[in-house]
């Protein structure tokens, strides 16, 4: 051995070493860096725990006020509906209303009678101007189910103190001005309401359609021809909302029983 110098270290006393040096090792972090890591270990759980539930809860109350807005704004619009929502669902034709059955006598004339409560007055609501938007099926009688829409407007007057009014209609759906007339007229005798209709078309006053109104709710009949075949058409005014009066019209081929409805149209006052 070299003079001053410690032994040589042997295997058993490296392992030794090592042994001893883990135990401290372990000892000093039990004691000191353990027990300071396990507690932030604990305090960041909790914090992520505690993150957690708060956006769980932040998530529950977004969707409960989610809900309770869409739910406060479906009430606003069933109660309060928007005129273009309300036009909208006007624009179908009301299948909760039946077509009255049809009466005939001997030589196949329709017989119609007034409603009890029938009167002149029944369309006083519709004096003045209106806007109107209309859906017509491109094709009657024809199982079409293609339906076109747009815009008209319609000047209405009283005539003959009250017994009668006019109607003045125009729209350029075609492209060209279109003009109609409706006459209407009040018979104190049957108080049966008469609808006469000419347009720029023809020319000529077709068939008129006769009725009354029960319940806010009128349906008015003749018996008529379209493109040579014979049909009952039937003319139905729904004022139960009078801001809102909807027209429409059906015909029918075999005396009624089933019916093809083929134009309807809103009006909306021109203020």
């Amino acid at each position: 051995m070299w003079p001053n110098q410690s032994p040589e270290p042997t295997a058993v006393g490296a392992v030794s070493f090592a042994v001893a040096v883990h135990v401290a090792s372990r000892r000093w972090l039990s004691s000191v860096s353990f027990g300071a890591f396990g507690a932030r270990i604990a305090e960041l759980t909790n914090q992520t725990i505690t993150l957690r539930l708060i956006m769980e809860h932040e998530k529950i109350i977004f969707f409960r006020n989610f809900l309770f807005r869409a739910f406060i704004t479906a009430i606003a619009l069933a109660a309060y509906p928007h005129p273009g929502l309300a036009q909208d669902r006007a624009l179908i034709p009301d299948s909760s209303i039946a077509i009255p059955p049809l009466q005939f006598d001997s030589s196949g004339a329709l017989v119609i009678r007034a409603s009890a409560t029938s009167s002149q007055h029944d369309f006083d609501y519709l004096v003045g101007t209106w806007k109107l938007r209309n859906r017509k099926l491109t094709s009657r009688l024809t199982h079409s189910t293609e339906w076109a829409s747009f815009e008209s407007r319609v000047e209405m007057h009283q005539i003959l103190n009250g017994l009668g009014n006019i109607d003045k209609y125009t729209d350029q759906a075609s492209g060209k001005l279109y003009e109609g007339v409706a006459i209407r007229l009040f018979d104190p005798a049957t108080r049966l309401w008469s609808i006469y209709w000419a347009d720029s078309n023809s020319g000529k006053l077709d068939p008129p359609v006769v009725g009354s109104f029960e319940n806010k709710v009128g349906h008015f009949f003749a018996r008529d021809t379209y493109k040579g075949r014979p049909i009952i058409v039937v003319f139905r005014w729904d004022v139960r909302n009078p801001n809102l009066p909807v027209w429409s019209q059906a015909f029918s081929t075999d005396e009624g029983k089933t019916w093809e409805w083929n134009s309807i149209n809103v009006s909306e006052r021109v203020r």
